[in-house]
Parts: C-alpha cells; structure tokens; sequence
C-alpha cells in the first residue's frame, strides 16, 4: 500500500522465500534482503548497507504456539521472544541513525497483550514488552517518532500452511466472534502503519486493530 503511494520499499526477512514473495508483489525498485535477526552483526551491516531511509516498520514474528507455562518448551519460546522483542531492539539500535529528520519507527506487537486467554502466557508476554519498549523509545528516540501497531485476529500469510478452504472456515470462525463480524485482512493492518507514517503528532501510542475482540 505504501509502495502504491510512491514509497520506495525495502524488504527484509530471514527466510529468503518471504523475501522474494514480497519483492514479486510490490512495484519494480523494491528491494530485497536475508537477514539473520539474532546476529547483531548481521542487522548492523544490513542498515549500514540500506543507507538512510524514512521509516521503519518491524513486523517479524512466527507463528506462536498456544501451550500453557507447564508445558511450554523453554527453546521455543526463548526463540520467538528473541525475534519478536530483541529482534525489533536491535533494528532499532542500528536503525535509528539512518532515519531521515521527520521520520517514524511502528513496531508490532498483539492483542493478547491485552487479553490474554489460556495458554497465551509467552505472547502476552512478547506483547506487553514491545510495547512497553514503544512508549520508552518515544522518550528516548526523540523527535523521531516511535508507535506501535496492536493486531488482533488477522488472517495473513503466516497461515500458509493451511489449505484455502481451511483458511476460509477459520475466517468466517473468527468473524462470527468479533463485533465488527469478520476476520482482519492485511490491508487493515496496512492502513494503520500508514496513519502512523504520516501522523506527525503521535508518539508512544499503540494502535489496537481487532475488530473489536479485546471486548469478547
């Protein structure tokens, strides 16, 4: 969506296939890079690489498995909680010098940050972090600008490994829930790491797109 708007996109995710679906989807110019965001080095070497830009939008995550604390393999879950919190520090860290005057950091983090159920100790956990990161940042970083992105249930590619018809059962599942009465598309995301692009006047907050499921 931005790219449709004129933005020159970088693109860059630890799985080289991720990284060439998206480079095929977005307009000729945007760029594609592997990188391994556990290495420091690496996420060093990929800003010092890229040069300076607007914006950031950190958005990595698998897919989280619900176990409850019992049952939770601690590999696991170190591994996520390294990806989604340290992952997005670091890009940080090496980012933030090649952010150009009047541009924004959004990061990501999810709805059961703030409604949690059973099983969902690991992500509540991940969730609440990055955002208490994002509010810290906006201090820390000013003026750039530092917000966040809250997803509630969203049905991205990271349900891939689900057939189509699977993925539509689970859709209209979601949607009989939710008050708005469907599940979210990409676009709804999309629309709100714009706004928070463009929106000069906002820093620290965290934008809740659920449709409304934090209430049931």
């Amino acid at each position: 969506m931005a790219a449709r708007e004129g933005a020159t996109m970088v693109v860059a995710s630890s799985r080289r296939e991720n990284v060439d679906h998206a480079v095929a989807r977005l307009p000729k110019g945007t760029e594609g890079y592997t990188i391994d965001l556990s290495n420091e080095e690496h996420v060093r070497g990929f800003f010092d690489q890229i040069g300076a830009f607007d914006h950031l939008v950190f958005t990595a995550g698998d897919m989280l498995r619900m176990n409850e604390v019992s049952e939770t393999n601690m590999e696991q879950a170190r591994h996520v909680f390294d990806l989604r919190f340290w992952g997005a520090f670091m890009a940080v860290k090496y980012g933030r010098s090649q952010i150009r005057p009047g541009g924004s950091i959004v990061l990501t983090s999810g709805i059961v940050g703030r409604h949690p159920r059973k099983g969902q100790t690991v992500g509540a956990a991940i969730s609440g972090a990055v955002e208490a990161l994002t509010r810290a940042l906006a201090i820390e970083l000013a003026p750039i600008r530092v917000n966040a992105v809250c997803p509630g249930p969203v049905i991205t590619e990271m349900w891939g490994h689900m057939s189509e018809e699977d993925r539509a059962a689970m859709s209209r599942r979601i949607g009989q829930t939710l008050p708005v009465g469907r599940a979210g598309e990409p676009h709804d995301l999309a629309q709100t790491y714009l706004y928070l692009m463009r929106e000069a006047f906002s820093t620290g907050q965290v934008i809740i797109v659920d449709g409304g499921a934090i209430f049931v």
